[in-house]
Order: C-alpha cells, then structure tokens, then sequence
C-alpha cells in the first residue's frame, strides 16, 4: 500500500510538472492582455476546472489595486452584487490584500466558513459551487505586482506556485510592452508636433520689430521667461502670439524640451477633453488605443494653448481643476497623472468682456491672467513695417527663386499707410503675393486689397458731410479703442495723438465722449 501510495504521489506530480510545462508554453506566446486572458481561461478551466475570480496589479502610486482581468461569466447569478464590487475601490491596505501580499505561497479560504464570517465576497464565492478560494501573490523577484484569486475545489500547492509565477512574468512583460509602445507613440506625436512647428514658424530667431511698444514686450518676455508663472498673450489676430510664446519657452529652462502646441478653436467640442488629457482604451466610441493628452505630452515643458478663449464652459472647469492641482485624469481612466507643466495661453478675445457675457469662466480667467503680455496691433507699430517687409521679401525671394534687391518707397509709404486688420500674418502674405506678381529685381508695387481701397474712399466721401467736431469724436473714440481706453501714459491715446493728457480729457468733455463709446462690445 505504501508503494502505491507513493507510486501515485509521483504520477500526480508528474501530471502536475506537465501541466506546468504546457502552461509555461501557452503563456510564452502571450503578447498582450486578450493572449493571457484567452490562455489562463482555457488552461485553467479545461485542465484544473479552475476559474479566475480575480487578476489586479498593484497602480503606478504604489498603493491602489487596479483590476487587471475577471471571468465576467463567474457571478451571472449574482450580476448585482459582483458589478457593485467591482465598483469599489481595493487597495493593498485592505485587510486580505494585505495579508496575500504579505505571505510566502499565498493563503487558501473555505468559501463556506468565509460566508459564516461576514466575508462580502464569499457571498459572491458560494454562487459558483466550488469549495476554495485561493490567493497568491504576484510577484518579480522580490517586487510585488498584484494579486491572484483562484476558486477551484482543490489545487496543490506546486500547481498554485507555479501559476502565480509564470503569469506574474507575463503580466510584468504585458506592462513593459504597453510602456514600450507608450513611449514610441510619444516619440510618433513629438515628431509630428517637430514637424508641424518646422513647417510653420518663421525662419528666424528674433522677433523683428525695434519700436516702442514692441520693446516693452521684449522688456516683459525677459522677465517672466525664468520662472514657471502662466503667461497670458494677448492680441488681435495675426499679431505674432504664437511666435512670443515659442521665444519664451526658447529663453526658460525648460527649452531642451518641446513645447507642445494646442489650438483651441481647432478642437471639436466632444473631443478637447480627450485632446487636453487623454483617454483609455474603449473610454468611448472610436478610442481603439490608449492615447496620452497634451498635458502628459508636455510634462516638464511648455503647453502652448492658442485661442485659449474659444473653450467651451465644460472644458474650461476641466483646465481649471489641472491648473490648480497640476494634475490630470484621462477619458475613461481612473488613474491621477502628476505633471509638470508650464502655460502660455493666447487670445484675441476680451476675456474680461467674455468673463462678464458668462462665456468664459471668471475663476479661470484669474488664473491665466498672472502676467499678461499685449501684443501691438500693427497699425500701432508702423515703424517696424520696413523691417518686416524686407525680411519677408528676403524670406519669399529665397523660396521661389526671385531675385528682389531693392523695395521702392512707394512701396513702404503704401504699406504704412494701410490699417492692416490681419496684422503680420496680413502682411507677410501680402509680400509672398507681391513677391511672385515680380518680374524685376525691383519691387514696385504691393496688392493691397481693393474692398479695403474702397471703404476708405466711403469713409471719405462720408467724413465730407460731417463736421470737425464729429470728424474729430470719431478719430478719438477709434484710438481709445485701440489703447483699449487708456488714455494718458505709454500707449495711452495722448501719447498716439501727440497731446498733452489733459488736452485729450478736455477734448472729450467737449465732444462728449464717454467710457460706454470705447468700452462697448463690437
């Protein structure tokens, strides 16, 4: 009896140390989640009428359990009870968590004596039928990684250690693989942000512009470009916002990395939240892969978002919350992201005009607003229109294969004398245009759009039927609107129009201008 008691015993390990082996060859060939899951299934099921109640892994902050894999089929008659439990939150503080990741070869539970003690999830054990429910460890050397829950009605103990090991292998290669292709789809979307800044900033590293206004913004640039305070750009379109967000970022201590660019009024409405912080896999229709947002792209650098103020109310509350926490959350994630990221944000609207017609959050608006920098229009800059004509005419010659050495001053007293409503952007498309309409080494003549030719010659014909005074209220309402209703100081309207402040202050009492004539929405 004693020979065939332990004549069985070795058959029974042989059996077992084959099934290892198959096991171990199965779990080989995993590459992804969807492998391990259909391998463990099928093996253990099948062979050790065995069934997996449970995989976590142990999250990035070292302290919550994230649910890796479960047999969804397990609990079908008690669907109610298992959803709920899988809503809570386990982390590996929690009591039998704790007690599983502190053991050696994991611990075994009698589902029946477990439901007798008040275990919630023996409840949930007794629907199966089966006797045991078995926790291990998973473990890479010496570092925990998660946890296991088996429930079987017997499992020997080389069989349980064995399992546990070969799928803690396979889970730590699954995460190593998803970081891998984290990073190359990284490395994918600052190539393609390298590529689309190369194609569409200016080819030069200073700002062209010497004038007074313009020094004031190389005064304010200077001083905020040390720190990590939120830049706000402010200025109409065209003014270059983009170009003094990219010098500021190029003169901080984060320039070694890239500064991400986001446009915000290029965004869909249902897709900013996704673009700003990213999503998970199946976070909602569409979201095939895991895709990381703009904030994680950025971390340690400079998140630039452009036409800030094209937000919608709902994303807004979102940036809000990561400003102030420097922290985000995916779409679909559960998971708290710390970054590191410094702002410069951009606008062409009045955000306080938007903050008052309730379109823009006031809460936000104060945070952006830390240390803002207005931007010339530049009908306000007229003397840095030379150098910016020429640069462009350089630039234009260069690329088409035009040979211009010369800029008449026709040309430059043409340029000067027009409003310029799209600001440089305007300007430098005017010049590439003139540039090819060249036949000569001379450029003698710019395209200036003829509507705005002809409601100059309306205004004119117009201002003939006014008086002085009317003439005059109309020149000093459109430069206060300019100065954004200053009227003495640098910049202020007195300064543009040559007079004493005091002078200004007289002339609109005469007038009767008011603040509701400079201040009103456009």
């Amino acid at each position: 009896m004693a020979n065939i008691i332990a004549n069985e015993q070795v058959i029974v390990k042989q059996a077992e140390q084959t099934f290892l082996l198959d096991f171990s060859c199965e779990i080989a060939r995993v590459r992804t989640k969807a492998d391990l899951e259909a391998a463990i299934f099928k093996v253990l099921d099948k062979i050790l009428h065995a069934k997996v109640a449970m995989i976590t892994v142990i999250a990035d902050d070292g302290y919550n359990l994230v649910r890796f894999m479960f047999d969804e089929t397990l609990f079908d008659h008690a669907r109610e009870v298992y959803d709920e439990m899988l809503g809570k939150q386990f982390t590996i503080e929690e009591t039998y968590n704790a007690k599983v990741l502190s053991s050696e070869d994991g611990l075994v539970f009698n589902v029946e004596e477990e439901a007798m003690s008040g275990n919630a999830l023996a409840a949930l054990w007794q629907t199966t039928g089966l006797k045991n429910a078995y926790s291990l460890p998973l473990r890479v050397g010496d570092r925990n990684i998660g946890t296991i829950w088996l429930l079987a009605n017997h499992l020997s103990q080389l069989i349980l250690r064995g399992i546990a090991a070969q799928i803690s292998i396979a889970i730590a290669n699954i995460q190593a693989n998803e970081k891998l292709q984290n990073y190359k789809k990284q490395l994918e979307n600052e190539n393609l942000y390298l590529k689309e800044q190369i194609s569409n900033i200016y080819n030069f590293s200073e700002i062209i512009g010497n004038g007074a206004e313009m020094q004031e913004v190389y005064r304010l640039m200077s001083l905020v470009a040390n720190s990590a305070t939120t830049v706000l750009v402010l200025g109409e379109t065209g003014t270059g916002k983009e170009l003094i967000a990219r010098a500021i970022h190029n003169a901080s201590p984060r320039k070694d990395k890239l500064m991400v660019k986001v446009n915000c009024a290029a965004l869909p409405a249902n897709l900013v939240e996704s673009e700003l912080f990213g999503h998970e896999r199946g976070a909602f229709t569409g979201a095939i892969d895991r895709r990381i947002g703009k904030f994680e792209l950025a971390n340690q650098s400079t998140l630039f978002l452009d036409e800030v103020g094209e937000l919608p109310l709902e994303a807004q509350s979102k940036l809000l919350r990561a400003i102030q926490e420097r922290e985000v959350e995916r779409v679909g994630g559960k998971q708290i992201i710390k970054v590191d990221v410094r702002l410069v944000v951009a606008t062409n609207r009045n955000l306080e005009e938007e903050v008052k017609a309730g379109r823009f959050r006031a809460d936000l608006y104060f945070r952006l607003n830390v240390f803002p920098i207005m931007l010339p229009p530049l009908r306000n800059r007229t003397e840095d229109i030379e150098a910016l004509t020429l640069f462009f005419v350089e630039k234009y010659s260069r690329n088409s294969g035009r040979i211009i050495r010369k800029v008449t001053p026709g040309v430059i007293q043409q340029l000067r004398s027009y409003s310029w409503p799209g600001n440089v952007r305007e300007l430098e498309h005017l010049i590439e245009r003139s540039v090819l309409l060249t036949t000569n080494s001379t450029l003698q003549e710019v395209y200036i759009p003829t509507n705005h030719l002809l409601s100059e010659r309306s205004e004119n014909k117009e201002q003939f039927n006014r008086t002085l005074d009317e003439v005059d209220r109309t020149y000093i309402i459109g430069v206060l609107k300019r100065c954004r209703g200053k009227i003495s100081g640098h910049g202020g309207a007195a300064a543009i129009l040559d007079i004493p402040g005091n002078t200004l202050h007289s002339k609109m009492r005469k007038l009767g201008v008011t603040k509701t004539d400079y201040f009103s929405k456009e």
